[in-house]
């Protein structure tokens, strides 16, 4: 009985080398708790200024709905006060999420940037700079509908396609992500809500049940 265990020992020693290798296994939950908090911060200072007094409700009818009525530059765009916040947003969400997740990695002893992070990183980068580029020619001609869907469908994409490479379970926040972005697209004018519901609600559930699974001992 005590070979067969030592056995089993050996095999579960085994898998999890091989897992270690293959997978990036350090991404924190609380990574996804802080990113949530941050979205959510975000679309409620995004949600404030569009409902401020210095903000017209032409402009708010504009964003809300989708309006090709020609294109802006680039120039018009970084001026844009909803484009700092979201800029802002996306940085302290990044930042604490690198933080966490380097914390957990030194903690397990497990190398940051080794060949399973950086197959990840390649695998998110690809679908979330093409949505890139395409939320950003949204955004020049003016269609404003289509951002909060389009940038929840892209990140969800690039989850999907990135969990063979980590967690598994970052395969059911694509999996969401898609989802809710494919509903905003019946409800344009409600993209604010459904993405504070996408990159805040959703990454904070996922954080917490991912620390509860994996962290809290």
């Amino acid at each position: 009985m005590d070979t067969q265990n030592q056995h089993l020992d050996a095999l579960q020693d085994i898998k999890k080398m091989m897992e270690r290798s293959s997978r990036f296994i350090s991404l924190s939950g609380l990574s996804g708790i802080a990113a949530g908090s941050c979205a959510l911060i975000g679309a409620w200072l995004a949600h404030d200024k569009v409902l401020s007094k210095d903000f017209r409700s032409s402009d708010y009818e504009e964003i809300a709905y989708s309006s090709a009525r020609g294109s802006i530059n680039m120039t018009q765009l970084a001026s844009d006060s909803l484009i700092q916040i979201a800029t802002i947003t996306f940085i302290a969400a990044l930042v604490l999420a690198f933080l966490f997740t380097y914390l957990r990695s030194k903690k397990e002893g497990i190398t940051l940037w080794g060949k399973a992070s950086k197959r990840l990183m390649f695998n998110v980068a690809v679908p979330m700079i093409v949505g890139g580029v395409f939320i950003l020619k949204i955004i020049e001609h003016r269609t404003y509908g289509f951002v909060a869907p389009g940038c929840l469908i892209f990140y969800g994409l690039s989850l999907f396609h990135a969990s063979k490479y980590t967690l598994g379970e970052v395969r059911y926040l694509g999996l969401g992500q898609i989802i809710l972005g494919l509903i905003n697209l019946w409800f344009v004018g409600y993209g604010l809500y459904f993405w504070a519901a996408g990159f805040g609600v959703l990454h904070i559930v996922y954080g917490a049940m991912m620390w509860w699974k994996y962290e809290r001992n």
